[in-house]
C-alpha cells in the first residue's frame, strides 16, 4: 500500500504491510467476512496508518522547529558575546552553513565556541568588577563622604554589555589616572597630618582630637576605614596647619618677651645657674627659628605658665632687693665710666640714691630705669670714644717707654755684660724708636679730637678735663723741658771746657770721695762689688711739676674744677736725664776748681 521512509526502509516495510494484509485477509475469508466488511476495515486501517504519518510528521516539523530556534539562539547569542567581547574572527555563520547544511550540524559547530565566549565574558566581567571595584574605593576615599553617590554607580554599570579590551583599556587608563591621584592627594595628606602632628607635639596639643575634627578617618584608630583624602579634608588639614602656625608664632613671641624678662631679672639679681636650668629647654627658644622649634612640648601652655610664674615670683623678689639692684648697677656705671675716663652722673651717685630711696621719695625702679639708661648712653659714648681712647693709650704707653728709657739711660752698668742686657739693649732701641714718634702721636691726638668734637659738637673730656688741653700742656711742657735740656748740653759743653782747662793747670784727678756722693745725689746706690744701679724716681700726682701733664685745676676757662689723674698709673712724659742731673751737681758744687767730671 505505502512506501515510506528509504528506499531500504520501504522495501521492508512494504513487504511486512503485504504480508500482514495477505495474511488478515485470510483470516477475514476464513471468517466469511463480506467484501464490504473487508472494505471497510481497509479503509479504517488506512486512516489510522494516515494519523500515524501525520502525528509523527508534526513531531518531526517541531522539532525542526526547536533546532532552528535553537541555532538562532545560539548564533545570536554568539554574535552578542562577540559583540560584547569585541571579538571579530572568531566564527561566521556563513561558514558554518557552508561546512554544515543541516541543523543539529550547525548547533554542534556553533555550541562550543559559545561556551569559550562564556567563559571569556565571565573572566573578563571579573577583571571590569576588579577594576570598577578598586575605581569606587579610590572615588569614595576622595569623596566628600567617603562613599560614591548613586549616579557614580549607576554610571559604572550600565555598560555592563561592552566588555570589548578597548573599554577595559579604557577603564584601566582611568583606574590607574585615579590611582596616581591618589597617590598625591595621599602624599599630601600625609605631609599635613605628619606637620599638624610635629606642631601638636611642641604645642603639646591633642593630636588625636586635631585631626578628628578635619575627618575622622585621620585618627588612624579604625583599620576597615581608609584613610578619607578628598578636598575638604584637604582644605580642613591646612586650615589646620595654618591655625598651628599661627599660635605657634604666637606662643613663641610670648615665650621670648617672658625669656627676655627672666634673662634681665637672672642678670640683676644674680641668679644661680640651678634656677636658670630649670627653664633651659624654653631659653633655648631665643636662638631658633619658627621652623627649628620641634622639641615635644617646649611651647605648652603649662611650660608658658610655668616661667609666667618665675617672672611673677622674681619680679616680686625684685622689689625686696630694688634699693641692692640700685647700687649694684651704679657700681656697674662707675665702672664703666672709669674704664671709660668719662665722669658719670652725679643724679644718681650712691649716696642721693641711698637718699631718695629711704625717703621713699623716688620709685626705686624709676631710679633703675635711669641708671640703666645712663649704662646705655656711657656705652654708646665709649664706642664713640674708642678710636681716640686707642690712641690715648698708644701715647700714654710711648710716654711709659720714654720714662723707662731715660731711667735706662742714667744706669753706668748698662752695657754691662750681665744677665737680660742684651733684652734691655733691644727695648732701648725700641723705646728710642718710639720716642720720636710722640710728637707726631700727639699731633695726630689733637687733629682727631678736634675732630670728634667738631662732629659731636661737644668737648671730648678725659677724667672730666678736656683732652685737646692736656695734650696742649703737655707739648708746652716738652718744649720747656727739651729748652731746658738744650741749655743744660750748652752748660755742660762750658763746663767740661772750664774743666778740661783747670785739668791742664793744676794737674787734678777727680776725688773717690766726691765721685761716690756725686752719683748718690743723681739717685744711684752702690751695690756689694762697687757697680752702680738705678734708683727709681717716683713724682706724686700733686707735685706741681710742669712735665707731668696728668692734673690741670684752677682753668681759666672754667671748665676743670679739681685735680685729675690722666691714667691709674704713674707716668714722667719727660723724664730728668743724666745732663739733668749734672747740671743739678754744677749748681751745686759751683765753680771750685778742683770738682770732679762725671763721665
Amino acid at each position: 500500500m505505502l512506501a515510506i521512509g528509504s528506499p531500504g526502509i520501504g522495501v521492508r516495510t512494504s513487504t511486512s504491510c503485504n504480508a500482514l494484509l495477505t495474511e488478515l485477509q485470510q483470516i477475514w475469508s476464513d471468517i466469511g467476512e463480506s467484501e464490504a466488511d473487508k472494505d471497510r476495515m481497509l479503509w479504517e486501517l488506512e486512516r489510522e496508518c494516515l494519523e500515524v504519518y501525520r502525528r509523527k510528521v508534526e513531531e518531526a516539523a517541531n522539532a525542526k522547529a526547536r533546532l532552528h530556534q535553537s541555532v538562532a539562539a545560539k548564533e545570536a547569542e554568539l554574535a552578542t558575546l562577540m559583540a560584547a567581547l569585541g571579538e571579530l574572527n572568531v566564527y561566521s555563520p556563513i561558514q558554518s552553513e557552508k561546512r554544515s547544511s543541516s541543523l543539529k550540524g550547525k548547533l554542534a559547530s556553533i555550541s562550543p565556541l559559545v561556551e569559550d565566549l562564556r567563559k571569556k565574558k565571565e573572566e573578563r566581567m571579573k577583571q571590569f568588577a576588579d577594576i570598577k571595584a578598586q575605581i569606587e574605593k579610590i572615588s569614595g576615599e576622595m569623596s566628600e563622604y567617603g562613599y560614591l553617590s548613586t549616579n557614580s554607580i549607576s554610571t559604572l554599570s550600565m555598560n555592563e554589555e561592552d566588555l570589548s579590551l578597548r573599554n577595559l583599556s579604557e577603564h584601566q587608563t582611568h583606574l590607574r589616572a585615579l590611582q596616581s591621584e591618589k597617590s598625591e592627594r595621599l602624599h599630601k595628606v600625609l605631609n599635613y597630618v605628619n606637620e599638624v602632628h610635629t606642631l601638636c607635639g611642641v604645642l603639646g596639643m591633642d593630636f588625636g582630637k586635631t585631626v578628628s575634627e578635619v575627618h575622622p578617618s585621620l585618627q588612624g584608630t579604625s583599620g576597615e576605614q581608609s584613610t578619607n583624602i578628598s578636598n575638604a579634608t584637604l582644605e580642613g588639614l591646612e586650615q589646620s596647619l595654618l591655625k598651628l602656625k599661627a599660635e605657634r608664632k604666637a606662643r613663641i613671641q610670648k615665650v621670648k618677651d617672658i625669656v627676655g624678662s627672666l634673662f634681665e631679672l637672672w642678670n640683676l639679681m644674680d641668679s644661680p645657674n640651678g634656677d636658670r636650668n630649670n627653664f633651659s629647654r624654653i631659653a633655648s627658644v631665643l636662638g631658633c627659628s619658627e621652623s627649628e622649634i620641634e622639641e615635644p612640648g617646649v611651647l605648652s601652655t603649662e611650660i608658658i605658665e610655668q616661667a609666667s610664674a618665675e617672672v611673677d615670683r622674681l619680679t616680686k623678689l625684685k622689689a625686696s632687693r630694688m634699693k641692692e639692684l640700685v647700687m649694684k648697677r651704679r657700681s656697674e656705671l662707675e665702672d664703666i665710666c672709669r674704664m671709660a675716663h668719662i665722669i658719670p652722673d652725679n643724679s644718681t651717685a650712691a649716696e642721693k640714691s641711698n637718699a631718695l630711696i629711704d625717703s621713699g621719695l623716688v620709685d626705686p625702679s624709676e631710679l633703675l630705669a635711669n641708671i640703666e639708661a645712663q649704662i646705655v648712653k656711657v656705652k654708646d659714648e665709649a664706642m664713640t670714644r674708642k678710636d681716640i681712647m686707642d690712641r690715648i693709650d698708644r701715647w700714654l704707653a710711648a710716654c711709659e717707654e720714654e720714662n723707662w728709657l731715660e731711667e735706662y739711660n742714667q744706669d753706668d752698668n748698662r752695657y754691662n755684660a750681665g744677665r737680660g742686657a742684651h733684652i734691655n739693649l733691644k727695648r732701648a732701641e725700641r723705646a728710642r724708636i718710639t720716642v720720636t714718634k710722640i710728637p707726631v702721636m700727639v699731633d695726630n691726638l689733637i687733629n682727631k679730637t678736634l675732630a670728634w668734637e667738631d662732629e659731636k659738637g661737644i668737648m671730648f673730656l678725659y677724667d672730666g678735663v678736656r683732652l685737646v688741653s692736656i695734650l696742649d700742656d703737655y707739648k708746652i711742657s716738652r718744649r720747656r723741658k727739651e729748652e731746658e735740656k738744650r741749655r743744660n748740653r750748652d752748660q755742660k759743653k762750658l763746663q767740661d771746657l772750664l774743666l778740661t782747662e783747670k785739668e791742664s793747670i793744676y794737674g787734678s784727678k777727680p776725688s773717690p770721695r766726691k765721685s761716690n756722693s756725686f752719683r748718690k745725689a743723681n739717685g744711684y746706690s752702690t751695690n756689694g762689688n762697687g757697680s752702680m744701679t738705678p734708683m727709681p724716681r717716683r713724682r706724686s700726682i700733686g707735685n706741681g711739676t710742669p712735665d707731668t701733664p696728668r692734673s690741670y685745676s684752677g682753668r681759666q676757662n672754667g671748665y676743670y674744677k679739681e685735680m685729675r689723674r690722666l691714667s691709674t698709673a704713674p707716668l714722667n712724659f719727660v723724664a730728668i736725664s743724666k745732663e739733668d742731673a749734672m747740671s743739678s751737681y754744677t749748681s751745686i758744687c759751683g765753680s771750685e776748681p778742683d770738682s770732679p767730671r762725671q763721665v
